[in-house]
């Protein structure tokens, strides 16, 4: 039996000939990504296996928001300048790690990246075995180079289609969370024919939220959307091996998505794994506040889609809309292509580039009784800030509409 993508970039990782489900491989890690996170509490290493191999990005905190978060920031700038890592995003340079990431080329066909933070996966998009690992695991790669994986199953989806207008990743990852739910201890392996049709935005938005299905991979195929992207942001084609599964490889299960069929999506609050469903079956619900932005969504796309549904309207009475752009480099892009001005002139507020409200630290939390929209990444209770608010996840443009009318509101009326 042949392997599966993530299969094959583990056995050339571990220097075996083939791995199959089930097998414990120690795989050589070609990127290594740290966050400003990790030095809140930081072990102080002696050596590290390979400057060339780590990256540090400040992206959580930024610029510092608490005297903690300030001393994480000297001591991660003395740990690039001690160890030389040229890869050191600092204020200024900055953006949520998994866009750096994107911007930077550091997640590479065949090849494995690791990082604290749980949306790694989002590094599948550029067909590679890219997983969020904990702070220990981290350190210990660290000072390596090396980690472990148990070999996971493999469920394919085979994409089929074209994505249609106003349809996006989110949509198509919420249309899966909520048909098949978790995919706990699998990889999630996506390609096929409809895989043309879909940017390189949608993709990552896809791999990113393969975390919220407790996948351990989340990997798209290669093809030329992923050549062209990864040639414009520096990386040379001699630099990396793309993986394309066996023609018999094995799956625990293959699932078939029409993506011509998709419609708006919305989670209900709580979770989204068998908790999202079409919009038109979400209940009428007014919103105080609307949230574009985080890892998944904070993309150039995500600004243009947003500042296209506002131009020439208001955002509602009663409703914050907050954006927040993955990164520095985005948010220069949206003041260029003004973006920034459609998203202002209608009264939304757009804030420095970091994770911000998404995961509840600033920036936008929200208070005790408060309804949301979010295209973030996460809608469990408490995530963006009181256990007591409620937070319903959705696509950018539906989140756009929907702060225009102060509801839940399907964004094909707004986009027609």
């Amino acid at each position: 039996m042949g392997m599966t993508m993530v299969e094959k970039i583990l056995a050339r990782a571990s220097g075996r000939e083939t791995v199959t489900a089930g097998d414990t491989v120690v795989a050589r890690v070609d990127m290594n990504v740290l966050i400003d996170l990790m030095f809140t509490q930081w072990p102080h290493p002696l050596a590290i296996a390979d400057p060339d191999r780590t990256a540090v990005v400040l992206d959580h905190a930024v610029p510092a928001p608490s005297v903690v978060d300030a001393d994480a920031g000297v001591l991660a700038r003395e740990f690039a300048a001690r160890f030389g890592v040229d890869r050191f995003f600092d204020v200024g340079q900055h953006g949520i790690c998994h866009q750096v990431i994107a911007e930077n080329a550091l997640a590479l066909p065949g090849q494995v990246l690791t990082c604290t933070d749980s949306h790694t996966c989002a590094g599948g998009a550029y067909n590679n075995a890219a997983r969020g690992l904990g702070p220990a695991e981290i350190v210990s790669i660290l000072c390596t180079g090396e980690t472990w994986y148990a070999v996971a199953p493999t469920i394919r989806y085979e994409l089929t289609g074209t994505l249609p207008p106003g349809i996006s990743g989110k949509d198509a990852f919420l249309h899966i969370a909520g048909t098949w739910g978790d995919a706990t201890n699998h990889t999630l392996e996506f390609g096929g024919p409809g895989l043309a049709s879909m940017p390189m935005n949608d993709r990552r938005t896809v791999a990113t939220q393969g975390a919220e299905v407790s996948a351990d991979f989340s990997v798209f195929e290669f093809d030329e959307r992923c050549a062209a992207h990864l040639a414009a942001h520096g990386a040379s084609p001699d630099s990396f091996t793309p993986t394309a599964p066996d023609p018999d490889a094995g799956y625990a299960e293959t699932r078939t998505i029409d993506l011509g069929a998709l419609t708006p999506h919305v989670a209900r609050p709580g979770k989204v794994s068998d908790n999202a469903v079409p919009i038109g079956d979400v209940e009428d619900r007014a919103v105080q506040q609307c949230f574009i932005g985080s890892c998944a969504n904070g993309q150039l796309d995500d600004l243009r889609i947003a500042a296209g549904i506002l131009d020439g309207r208001q955002v509602a009475p009663g409703v914050r809309l907050i954006v927040t752009p993955a990164s520095q480099q985005v948010y220069r892009d949206a003041v260029r292509l003004g973006y920034v001005q459609s998203l202002a002139d209608a009264g939304a507020v757009v804030t420095n580039s970091t994770c911000g409200a998404c995961f509840g630290y600033h920036m936008g939390v929200l208070g005790k009784g408060e309804v949301c929209l979010t295209a973030s990444t996460r809608n469990f209770r408490g995530r963006m800030g009181s256990p007591d608010a409620e937070i319903y996840m959705a696509a950018t443009a539906t989140v756009a509409a929907s702060a225009v009318t102060g509801r839940i509101t399907d964004p094909r009326k707004a986009l027609a």
